[in-house]
């Protein structure tokens, strides 16, 4: 599970700009065709921000869907899944635009 890893990268980011300061609110932005599963990042924060600053924090998740832009015709497509095709049917021809993120987006400190 790369998820326990990633996910104690993220605490660590944040705990460092937080410094000494607790954290109230972590949001993420996490595409769909990342490879992350969001339920197990969710599992792990709470094992993960325990004895830290961030310990107590929210953890807020923001989806981000899959797109693409066509190269045959240039149109931006939906996708959810990399083999996904345009209606113009050049399937090969898709370039991601989105949906692969993980952002640390934004962090409350508690006042």
């Amino acid at each position: 599970m790369h998820e326990l890893s990633v996910t104690r990268n993220i605490v660590a980011i944040v705990a460092e700009k937080a410094g000494t300061r607790p954290v109230e609110r972590v949001r993420l932005q996490i595409g769909r065709l990342s490879g992350i599963e969001v339920s197990a990042i969710q599992f792990c924060y709470d094992v993960c921000i325990a004895g830290t600053v961030l310990e107590g924090s929210r953890l807020e998740i923001e989806h981000v869907d899959g797109r693409a832009r066509c190269l045959g015709c240039d149109k931006d497509v939906m996708v959810e899944h990399f083999t996904a095709r345009c209606p113009c049917e050049q399937q090969a021809r898709l370039q991601i635009t989105h949906g692969e993120e993980l952002l640390i987006k934004e962090m409350e400190i508690r006042a």
